[in-house]
C-alpha cells in the first residue's frame, strides 16, 4: 500500500526551478521529498491529513479495528453484525467467554474522499465509505445476522442485532454536493443522521462500541430505531454562521430506495463558543422500521428462509448535548427524547426491508405503541489528557421507558416489555497513540436492564472488559 501510494504521489512531482531551454526528466520523488513515504514506520508516525493518500483530489482513507476481550454474558461473535460481540448486554447474552473484539473504537472502514474547486469559490465534495468486520472481511450486516439466526432459539443464537448497515455498497456513507465557504454545503445521497454526524463530540467514550451505549446501539442516532442513523436517499445542508452551524436533513422516498422509513426531517444549531460547545437537533421519522429474527423451528408458514419481523412507529425526537473543555479535561453530558407512536402506513401485506430481506404479510406489527412509548436518555462523562499522547475517560448511561402497556403490569415488568423499566451503564477506557496512526486503548462497560427493557432477557447483567489496536490511514 505504501509503495503503490509513492508511485501515485510521484506522477504529481516536477523538477524544481530549473533553467526553461534545460528541461530534465521527471524524476520520481524521494523519500527526502515524501518522508512519510519512506518506510511502514514513517507512514504510521505521520499525521493522516499532513500525509494523506491521495491523487489527484481524491484521497483513500480508513481504518482497521482489531480487539479482544471477556465477557460475562454475551454470545458468540457474529462476523456480520457491525460490533462483532454483545459488550452491551442483549437478549441472548448468556455466555461466559474470552472472544475476538472487533470495532472497540469505531466500525473498520475503506473509503474515499475529495474536494474539487469547479468555479470561482465553489468546490464538489464526495465521500464514499464502506464498514466491514476486519476479522473476516464482510461488509458489516445487522439483517443478515438476524437472519443467520432464524430457527435459533435464544440461548444458542450468535451475536446480532438490527443496523443501518445492512450489506450495501458502501453501507456507512455514498453522497456527492457542493460546498461554498459563505453559502455552506449541500450533498445529496446515503448520510448520516444529523445526531449521529457530531455524537461522537459530546460523548467521552466518542461513541466507542466497546465503551458507549450510544456507540454499541444506534438508537439514540437513530432517533429511536439503528435504521434511522443513516438514510439511504436525503438530502443535507448545512451553513456556518460565526459560532454557530445550522443543518437540516430531508430523507425522500421510501423502502423501494434502501431506506428504514418512509421518510425523515430534522435540523440542527450548533455552537462553539471558546470552550463551550452545544449540540440541539430536532428530528421526525415516518413509518420508522425495526427488525428482529424468528427464534422458533420451524419457520411459520410462508415465512422464506431470509425473512425477518417488522415493528413500526412514527418518531419524534429531541437532544441536546454539550462539552466544555477546560486546560486537559473535558466533561460531556447528553439528553435525548424519544417518542413512538404507531405507524402512518399499516403494510399488512409486508414489505421488503433495507438489504432487500422480506417482511412477509402478518409479521409487520403496527400496533405497538398504540399508547405511546417514551423513552428518556441521559449520559455523562470526563475525559483528561494525562498527556499529548495518552488519555483517559469514564462515562454513565441511562435509558429510561415509561409504562406504555394497555394492561397493568405485574412481577416488576419483567413479562412484558412495554412496562416501565431502565438501563444503566459505567464504562472506563485509557487511549494510547504510540504513532499518529495507532491507537492502542483498554477498558470495560458493565450494563444491567431493568422491568420492562430486561423483559425477555437470560441475564440482565453484562461486564465487557475490552483491549485493541486500531490502525487508521
Amino acid at each position: 500500500m505504501f509503495f503503490a501510494c509513492t508511485a501515485l504521489l510521484a506522477c504529481d512531482a516536477g523538477a524544481a526551478d530549473v533553467p526553461v531551454q534545460l528541461p530534465v526528466p521527471t524524476q520520481p520523488a524521494s523519500p527526502a521529498a515524501n518522508p512519510c513515504f519512506g518506510s511502514p514506520y514513517d507512514f504510521l508516525i505521520a499525521d493522516p491529513d499532513d500525509c494523506p493518500l491521495a491523487w489527484n483530489g481524491i484521497r483513500l482513507y480508513g481504518r482497521f479495528d482489531y480487539g479482544a476481550g471477556y465477557e460475562t454474558h454475551g454470545a458468540p461473535f457474529n462476523g456480520n453484525y457491525p460490533n462483532g460481540v454483545n459488550t452491551l448486554i442483549k437478549k441472548n447474552g448468556r455466555v461466559s467467554h474470552v472472544t475476538i473484539a472487533p470495532n472497540g473504537l469505531g466500525q473498520s472502514f475503506v473509503g474515499f474522499k475529495g474536494k474539487e474547486p469547479i468555479a470561482s469559490d465553489w468546490s464538489l465534495i464526495f465521500n464514499f465509505q464502506n464498514g466491514f468486520d476486519p476479522y473476516t472481511l464482510q461488509r458489516a450486516n445487522g439483517p443478515k445476522s438476524l437472519v443467520q439466526n432464524n430457527t435459533t432459539p435464544l440461548d444458542q443464537q450468535t451475536a446480532n442485532g438490527d443496523s443501518s448497515r445492512a450489506g450495501q455498497l458502501f453501507n456507512t456513507e455514498a453522497y456527492a454536493g457542493l460546498s461554498h465557504p459563505v453559502y455552506g454545503e449541500l450533498t445529496a445521497g446515503r448520510q448520516d443522521s444529523l445526531i449521529l454526524d457530531g455524537l461522537g463530540a459530546y460523548d467521552a467514550m466518542n461513541s466507542a462500541p466497546a465503551f458507549s451505549v450510544i456507540g454499541v446501539s444506534s438508537t439514540v442516532a437513530g432517533g429511536g430505531d439503528t435504521e434511522n442513523a443513516r438514510y439511504n436517499t436525503s438530502v443535507k445542508y448545512q451553513m456556518d454562521a460565526g459560532p454557530l452551524r445550522f443543518s437540516t436533513l430531508y430523507q425522500f422516498g421510501g423502502f423501494d430506495q434502501g431506506n428504514g422509513s418512509n421518510g425523515a426531517f430534522s435540523t440542527e444549531v450548533e455552537g462553539h463558543f471558546g470552550p463551550f460547545t452545544f449540540d440541539l437537533v430536532g428530528q421526525k421519522v415516518k413509518d420508522a422500521v425495526s427488525l428482529s429474527n424468528f427464534s422458533e423451528y420451524p419457520l411459520p408458514a410462508g415465512v422464506p428462509l431470509n425473512g425477518l419481523k417488522a415493528t413500526l412507529s412514527n418518531k419524534a425526537s429531541g437532544m441536546a448535548a454539550a462539552r466544555y473543555d477546560f486546560e486537559k479535561a473535558s466533561i460531556y453530558a447528553g439528553w435525548e427524547y424519544i417518542l413512538f407512536a404507531n405507524p402512518s402506513d399499516a403494510y399488512a401485506g409486508g414489505f421488503t426491508a433495507i438489504g432487500n430481506y422480506p417482511v412477509p404479510a402478518g409479521f409487520v406489527n403496527s400496533t405497538a405503541y398504540t399508547e405511546h412509548k417514551i423513552l428518556r436518555v441521559f449520559w455523562t462523562g470526563v475525559k483528561y489528557a494525562v498527556r499529548d499522547d495518552l488519555d483517559i475517560a469514564a462515562a454513565y448511561y441511562h435509558y429510561y421507558q415509561n409504562d406504555y402497556n394497555t394492561a397493568p403490569c405485574t412481577d416488576g415488568g419483567l413479562s412484558d416489555s412495554s412496562c416501565r423499566g431502565a438501563l444503566n451503564a459505567y464504562s472506563a477506557m485509557i487511549a494510547y497513540r504510540p504513532a499518529k496512526r495507532v491507537t492502542a486503548y483498554g477498558g470495560f462497560m458493565w450494563s444491567q436492564v431493568t422491568g420492562g427493557l430486561a423483559s425477555g432477557y437470560l441475564y440482565r447483567t453484562n461486564f465487557a472488559p475490552t483491549i485493541g489496536v486500531r490502525v487508521s490511514f
